[in-house]
């Protein structure tokens, strides 16, 4: 394809292949706004018009921003120098959007519609990008699928029976489709890697404190906020835009490198010491082969590129974290479910929430303030053993998932007990939310397509606030096993 071409060309392809726009890299996709080879009213009509196309099937959206959107790309221009100008990108719906509703996937939030956006929401508004709607996600964010009973199952592009993860599953099903190029998540127990692994797509969770949470909270725990994209450089580009602290942020990361992440991913890391776990956090966890062999496969090819790697066992083996996580986790989404209610002028009842909803509220309501503390103050106690084994090595290679993506409706939110669902959904996810209690950075990288069809992916651990040496090491994978001819039937068209 010709670096240049011109408009009415362009135009004609736009029409004709949406999908094959929208699948390349949003800094590519801003660059041709820039050139005024592309509008940005015309990029955006594309994103919507796949969107339209694919919603009946894959039910990635909560809410769709057409007339917003198409006034917003009207006001960018040829030449517009912000570095996305005109890229279409979608808000996970646990995030506010001025005019947008906020559902937290569930039925107790209403039609409400904040006032006001998230800091990050302003930061990517000003980067140039042009919202065009809220995904979806499982009721409060609690589950590692996405079926809110409130709007229904989100279906993996790859295989619609199965979920594409979550709890940021309405993002990556959209990315995967090439119904926008990008779109935001947030990971509190693997929230983006969980769903990137499952759609193919690449879900960096950056360090704890990297980017605000801001005007609605302080600080956070367990949850960071970032992106789902198709390649390591929108990763590290879309980083640059989200770092830093805002005012009044109660915590926050060490400053992000003077180059900018984007300017470190393709700078070659030298000869680094990776160590690989397979040993899974969670007691009760089975690791399926294929996710096994391709921590293994993805571990020789470190060492091919000239990396040294080795068998760990970090002592997090045999720890059965889940009760703790749960009493440190609950009472945020109790808080949730209070703002709910708050919302709604009256006390949350179980017709409001989902069970699995209504049993954690529950539980959270009637723990005291020292279990609380105590859960966790164990937490703490186990990251900072976990960070200190892990000083040695740049990074720790595990598998992504311990499963295939499952079948819609193995783990939802529904049933008499929904507990044990809750406890499956660990079993699913189980090298995951670990990262979310050390607070360091973590990738989550599709290298491998199964014998199933279905993405397999690993994820790799970097030190505490060290995101640049991820995405470098990243970025070799990438140029070494590359991953992005790999899309799903509905992303071609």
């Amino acid at each position: 394809m010709p670096a240049k071409r011109s408009r009415i060309a362009f135009r004609a392809v736009s029409e004709a292949a949406s999908s094959e726009l929208l699948l390349r890299p949003a800094t590519e996709l801003a660059a041709l706004v820039r050139a005024g080879e592309l509008t940005a009213r015309e990029l955006v009509e594309a994103s919507l018009r796949r969107i339209d196309e694919l919603e009946p099937a894959i039910s990635a959206f909560t809410h769709v921003a057409h007339e917003s959107a198409l006034a917003a790309a009207d006001g960018i221009e040829r030449g517009d120098s912000r570095a996305f100008a005109g890229v279409p990108i979608a808000i996970k719906d646990n995030r506010p959007v001025m005019d947008m509703p906020l559902t937290m996937g569930s039925s107790l939030f209403g039609e409400f519609v904040p006032g006001h956006d998230a800091f990050l929401v302003r930061r990517l508004r000003e980067a140039g990008f042009v919202i065009v709607g809220k995904t979806s996600m499982p009721e409060m964010g609690i589950l590692p699928t996405t079926e809110p009973r409130r709007f229904g199952p989100t279906r993996n592009p790859w295989d619609t029976d199965r979920t594409p993860g979550g709890s940021s599953g309405g993002a990556a099903a959209a990315v995967a489709a090439g119904m926008v190029p990008v779109a935001h998540g947030n990971d509190g127990g693997g929230s983006i890697r969980i769903p990137a692994s499952c759609c193919g797509l690449v879900g960096l969770k950056p360090a704890r404190g990297r980017v605000s949470v801001g005007p609605d909270g302080g600080q956070s725990f367990l949850v960071s906020d970032g992106v789902l994209t198709r390649s390591v450089g929108d990763t590290a580009a879309l980083l640059d835009v989200l770092a830093g602290p805002e005012l009044g942020d109660a915590t926050w990361a060490p400053p992000a490198p003077a180059a900018g992440y984007a300017g470190l991913a393709g700078v070659d890391p030298g000869r680094l010491r990776i160590g690989l776990a397979t040993a899974p956090p969670y007691e009760g966890a089975t690791i399926d082969p294929a996710c096994l062999q391709a921590a293994r496969d993805a571990a020789a090819l470190l060492e091919s590129l000239g990396h040294g790697v080795e068998e760990i066992t970090p002592p997090w083996s045999g720890l059965d974290l889940l009760p703790d996580f749960t009493r440190a986790f609950a009472p945020q989404i109790s808080l949730t479910t209070w703002v709910g209610g708050q919302i709604a002028g009256r006390e949350p009842t179980a017709d409001d929430i989902e069970p699995l909803t209504w049993a954690l509220w529950e539980r959270s309501r009637a723990q005291d303030t020292l279990s609380y503390l105590a859960a966790e103050g164990r937490l703490e106690s186990v990251a900072r053993s976990l960070v200190t084994f892990f000083e040695p090595y740049d990074a720790v290679l595990t598998p992504a998932l311990g499963g295939r993506p499952v079948a819609i409706g193995e783990i939802d939110g529904l049933g008499p007990d929904p507990m044990i669902k809750y406890r499956r959904s660990a079993a699913f996810t189980p090298f995951t939310a670990i990262v979310n209690v050390t607070g360091q950075p973590a990738i989550a990288l599709p290298l491998y397509q199964g014998e199933d069809g279905l993405p397999t992916a690993v994820q790799l651990i970097g030190p505490p606030a060290r995101e640049e040496v991820l995405l470098g090491l990243a970025r070799q994978l990438e140029v070494a096993l590359p991953w992005a001819e790999r899309v799903p039937a509905p992303a071609k068209g």
